[in-house]
């Protein structure tokens, strides 16, 4: 995001709010792994959910799991080659469609949240930009050509190891309709958004949070960090906080 679009960031106190400390991260500038030695120090799991991997993904040897040198967190080292797998956040990307002042939803065919409203959005893929694996996932579940005109929220979910950004955008043709993996496609206005029927928490303060900026008259682009309660299951999408929430 160019600098320019971003000015200071105004911080408000959301339903909770902690001292907030940035997590260390796992970087794509090293993306072959790589050998290291390890530490015996005992650890406790961290927070968000970590697949167990048993084998190496280069040369197919079993791993073991400690703690590298000069790191902080457990991670799967293979005992022949030495490389060492890193588990990074997946991305999600999707739109938030406005026409005629209504926004347009797709009711999920597929699970999790089956039969559930939410809006077109879905994993990016290699080789494609945030905007237009937003596009891409719109026209697959909904037929709908868009046009991107700005981000609009970034909402990272550290529990489950993943991280939205939705951008807003506008139909290129007033036309959609149902892909494979919707039943239904609707255009909602701001009063008949189905609150109570939406699949994932993500899409609650989404659609919660342009809400509140066309009532205010003034859009702005949003950050915030869903902690999700350990155990909940996803279809339970009011049991989070939002976080670190910041606003420009």
């Amino acid at each position: 995001m160019d600098s320019s679009f971003l000015p200071e960031f105004a911080v408000r106190r959301a339903r909770s709010l902690r001292a907030f400390r940035a997590p260390s991260a796992r970087s794509e500038s090293n993306p072959d792994g790589r050998s290291a030695s390890s530490s015996s120090v005992a650890v406790q799991s961290s927070a968000g959910n970590v697949r167990k991997i048993n084998f190496c993904q280069w040369c197919g040897g079993p791993t073991k799991h400690e703690i590298p040198h000069g790191e902080e967190k457990m991670r799967a080292i293979c005992t022949v080659c030495g490389k060492i797998a890193y588990q990074n956040p997946k991305m999600v990307v999707g739109c938030l469609i406005e026409h005629d002042n209504k926004v347009l939803l797709c009711k999920r065919k597929i699970q999790p949240s089956y039969g559930l409203w939410t809006l077109p959005a879905g994993y990016m893929e290699i080789g494609e930009s945030a905007a237009e694996g937003a596009i891409r996932e719109t026209w697959e579940e909904a037929n709908a050509e868009v046009e991107v005109l700005s981000p609009f929220a970034q909402l990272d979910i550290p529990l489950i190891g993943q991280t939205y950004i939705i951008f807003l955008a506008n139909l290129k043709k007033p036309q959609f309709s149902p892909g494979p993996e919707s039943s239904e496609c609707q255009l909602f206005s701001l009063d008949d958004i189905p609150f109570d029927s939406l699949a994932f928490s993500s899409m609650l303060v989404t659609l919660n949070l342009y809400v509140e900026d066309v009532k205010a008259g003034k859009p702005k682009f949003h950050y915030g960090t869903i902690n999700k309660r350990p155990g909940t299951s996803p279809s339970d999408i009011h049991a989070f906080t939002l976080d670190y929430h910041l606003q420009s």
